[in-house]
C-alpha cells in the first residue's frame, strides 16, 4: 500500500512539477517522512530525482544550454559532497527556514520591480550558486525550487529551463547518491522507495511534455513565481515548531 501511494503522489508532483519549473520534492519530501522516518528523506528522495531528472532532461534534449551546465557542474560537485558528508554529522534544521525566507523575498523583489528580470544572472553566477545550492540540497534533501528565478533571469524560458535544470539537477543527484553510498547514508529499501519515486516521473513527463507546449511563457513565469511563493509558505509552516521556539524562546 505504501508503495502504491508513494507511485501515485509521484506522477502527481512530477506532473505539477513541469508545469511550475520544479518543486516535486515538497510534495514527496512529506510523504516520505510519514511513510518511512525522516532518515530516509535525503536518500529517497535523491534516488527518485536522479531517475525523474534523467529522463526529463532526455525528453528536452536539443533545449539543453550546455554553457550553463559547463559553470554549474564543478560547483554542484564540490556542495554536493560538502552537504552529503555534512548529512551524516548534524542536521540543520534552521537550514530550511532561511532557504523558505530566501524563496518568499526572490518572490518580493520580482512582483515589486514589474520587471521581466528583477536582476540580471552572467552564466559564471551558477559556480558559486550552484555550491551553496548543492550543499544545502546535501544536507536537507532538496532546495525546492530555489534556482528558478536564476534560470529565469539568465534567459531560460519554458522548454530550455526544464531541459538544463533538469540535467543539472541529474549530475547533482548523481553525486549525492555515491556520496551518500561512500558515507554510509544508504541501504537496499531507499534505493527501492526512490525508484518507485523515478518510475511514476516517467508517464508524468510525458504528459506534462504535451501541456507545456500549449502553455504561453508568460503563463509559465506566473506559474514558477507562484510555485516559489507556495513552497516558502510550506517549509515556514513544517518548520513552525522551530519557529515558535525562536519566538518564545
Amino acid at each position: 500500500m505504501a508503495i502504491a501511494v508513494l507511485a501515485l503522489a509521484s506522477f502527481v508532483a512530477w506532473f505539477f512539477s513541469m508545469l511550475a519549473g520544479g518543486g516535486s520534492p515538497l510534495v514527496l519530501i512529506p510523504l516520505i517522512t510519514l511513510l518511512f522516518g525522516s532518515q530516509a528523506v535525503a536518500p529517497v528522495i535523491t534516488t527518485g530525482l536522479l531517475v525523474g531528472n534523467t529522463q526529463r532532461s532526455l525528453f528536452f534534449w536539443r533545449d539543453i544550454d550546455w554553457r550553463v551546465t559547463l559553470w554549474y557542474t564543478p560547483g554542484a560537485i564540490a556542495g554536493a559532497i560538502l552537504g552529503s558528508y555534512a548529512l551524516t554529522q548534524i542536521h540543520v534544521e534552521w537550514l530550511q527556514i532561511v532557504i523558505a525566507i530566501a524563496l518568499l523575498l526572490m518572490v518580493l523583489n520580482y512582483w515589486v520591480s514589474k520587471q521581466e528580470t528583477p536582476f540580471a544572472v552572467q552564466a559564471w553566477y551558477f559556480l558559486p550558486i550552484a555550491f551553496f545550492n548543492a550543499a544545502a540540497s546535501g544536507l536537507i534533501g532538496s532546495t525546492g525550487p530555489i534556482m528558478n528565478p536564476v534560470y529565469l533571469n539568465y534567459g531560460l524560458d519554458k522548454e530550455k529551463m526544464i531541459a538544463t535544470k533538469s540535467l543539472n539537477k541529474a549530475m547533482l543527484h548523481g553525486v549525492k547518491i555515491i556520496a551518500y553510498g561512500a558515507l554510509g547514508a544508504f541501504n537496499g529499501p531507499f534505493l527501492i522507495y526512490g525508484l518507485v519515486i523515478g518510475l511514476g516521473a516517467i508517464p508524468a513527463n510525458w504528459l506534462g511534455k504535451r501541456v507545456l507546449e500549449r502553455m504561453s511563457s508568460e503563463r509559465f513565469r506566473q506559474l514558477v513565481f507562484t510555485f516559489v511563493a507556495v513552497s516558502g509558505v510550506l517549509m515556514l509552516w513544517q518548520q513552525r515548531n522551530l519557529l515558535s521556539g525562536f519566538v518564545l524562546g
